[in-house]
């Protein structure tokens, strides 16, 4: 018997391509994978490596749905703190969705970008 398909109520997207991949991304979803896990949240959040998200220069990109929010820069002891902010928080939804998504930094050291 196979097994049913689940839609998660949330999805982490970790950017594996090139250039996110030399920089952590890999193991950034390892990272997240790990705190779903251990936070029991097997069944509702899903981690997913993409390919390049054409943000190279901000590598790597994580991307939070359906909160749409979207990190660079981001770094491997950042992953609890993001996941606590942003997976373990209740969800806040306005009535109305905003026009751009959340773009936020990660708070990493300055890189040398390309």
């Amino acid at each position: 018997m196979s097994k049913p398909f689940n839609i998660p109520r949330q999805v982490i997207y970790v950017c594996t391509g090139s250039k996110c991949k030399k920089r952590g991304g890999k193991d950034l979803s390892k990272l997240f994978r790990d705190q779903v896990k251990q936070a029991g949240l097997k069944d509702t959040v899903e981690v997913i490596k993409t390919d390049c998200t054409d943000r190279c220069k901000f590598a790597p990109i994580v991307s939070i749905q359906p909160q749409n929010v979207w990190l660079h820069d981001v770094v491997e002891y950042q992953v609890p703190q993001l996941f606590q902010q942003y997976l373990l928080t209740p969800i806040k939804f306005s009535a109305q969705a905003p026009e751009t998504p959340e773009a936020h930094s990660s708070n990493a050291p300055d890189k040398n970008m390309e």
